[in-house]
């Protein structure tokens, strides 16, 4: 493998939904005779409509779909994707959970994998029983954890409730505890799934800090996370799974930006063929409307930093009326960010394309929705709530914002002046503010 740690090659998982294997075996043996009866498989789903005694195969699902990886020593290897494209299945096979159904994996080292948040504590024991049970469930033997047990409860922040039980501790203690045990692991490879998901700000910090420490120590990450910027801020390489198929290798940056932009709701671009179809009124209907970013239109992907077009296509059904269009732009909680207008005029019988743009640096993260008023004479006669929405979403890899998105309804790059009192040179610095 030369200086790779970990090869992939050719891996598949491949469940049968409706299928339960026997536990006993008895279940075997009245699956077996049902099979010689010709009766439906009693351990089946119910419901399913499967039966086994006439050869009719179960759903399938494939988790994977021949995924080919190789994994250097020292790298830090984001995996990133939608819920359900096969990052926990992959990083369970790896950890040697489940088999895979095709394929070969070859390790080299030892691994320390954190998939479920406090799994193998007991509630009853304590946190200190349970530094050492845990750690000997990820291969540490009682020596190891003895020596390094101040440096995992001093991590955890738990040094005031180490002795109370588990089942008292709120969630965040217990993945705190959880992580120091996998953390201070001497292993070759360490596995996080979607642990910083749990922790606050501050432990998360420490954390992305302790992976950093890891990788620079010449040992491998395995990171799946749905925070991008924090991908970014750690990994040297990204993945892209979807459907359970290795589609995308190269950059963190490169791979976020691929992701996000397949991530996108749709309702970025709408169109109506007909006017009885379009939302609008007798006087103007909409015939398409598109939320881009100016830097790259044909993408999806609108960052905290892009400049957005908003245009918008309409028939004039009714000439000699004096109107106009509003757009309110509102965020996920419905407050109304900001209000643009068109000029109002009498529009002849036709189609037209009206265009504004919301400069970039202005909006802060979050999913945006845009609701269409048409205004006559100064009282709008009609309202389209939702009629397109867009998300904003900041691949900076800032630390700050890689771990939490920033309060506020817009965050916009203010310019600061800072001088010493008394003296007069000035240094300016562009930076955010939250408002």
């Amino acid at each position: 493998m030369s200086n790779s740690v970990i090869q992939i090659d050719d891996i598949s998982k491949r469940y049968r939904l409706g299928v339960i294997g026997g536990r006993r075996l008895v279940d075997d043996v009245n699956r077996a005779w049902a099979k010689l009866r010709g009766r439906p498989d009693p351990l089946s789903k119910v419901g399913s409509g499967e039966n086994m005694a006439a050869g009719v195969p179960g759903d399938e699902l494939w988790a994977l779909r021949n995924v080919s990886l190789k994994i250097e020593q020292g790298e830090a290897l984001g995996i990133i994707g939608r819920n359900g494209a096969g990052k926990s299945t992959l990083l369970k096979i790896l950890s040697r959970i489940t088999a895979p159904t095709s394929g070969e994996i070859r390790l080299k080292g030892r691994i320390a994998s954190l998939l479920e948040v406090g799994t193998g504590f007991h509630p009853e024991l304590t946190g200190r029983e349970n530094v050492f049970l845990n750690g000997a469930i990820l291969g540490m033997t009682k020596d190891e954890i003895r020596k390094r047990f101040d440096e995992i409860v001093t991590f955890s922040d738990v040094e005031r409730f180490i002795d109370t039980p588990v089942k008292r501790y709120s969630s965040g203690m217990k993945v705190r505890l959880a992580f120091a045990v996998a953390a201070h692991l001497e292993a070759e490879i360490l596995i996080v799934d979607e642990v910083l998901a749990v922790g606050d700000a501050e432990f998360q910090k420490k954390c992305l800090g302790k992976m950093g420490d890891v990788t620079s120590q010449g040992r491998t990450v395995l990171f799946v996370s749905h925070n991008m910027a924090a991908v970014q801020a750690l990994c040297q390489t990204a993945v892209f799974l979807e459907g359970g198929r290795l589609t995308e290798t190269g950059e963190p940056s490169a791979i976020v930006s691929k992701y996000l932009s397949s991530s996108v709701t749709r309702e970025q671009f709408r169109e109506w063929e007909e006017p009885e179809a379009a939302p609008g009124n007798d006087v103007l209907r909409v015939s398409r409307l598109s939320v881009s970013s100016e830097d790259d239109p044909e993408s999806r992907l609108i960052t905290m930093r892009s400049s957005v077009n908003v245009e918008t296509g309409f028939w004039s059904l009714s000439g000699g009326r004096m109107c106009h269009l509003t757009f309110h732009l509102l965020n996920e909680q419905g407050i109304i960010v900001l209000t643009t207008a068109s000029t109002p005029r009498k529009y002849a019988p036709g189609e037209y394309v009206a265009k504004f743009r919301i400069p970039g640096g202005l909006l802060n993260s979050g999913v945006y929705s845009l609701k269409l008023l048409i205004v006559e004479n100064g009282r709008p006669t009609f309202k389209g709530p939702g009629i397109a929405s867009f998300s904003v979403v900041d691949i900076s890899p800032n630390s700050n914002s890689g771990l939490r998105r920033e309060p506020g309804v817009i965050q916009p790059e203010l310019v600061w002046e800072v001088r010493q009192a008394g003296d007069g040179r000035t240094a300016s610095k562009r930076v955010e503010a939250q408002i």
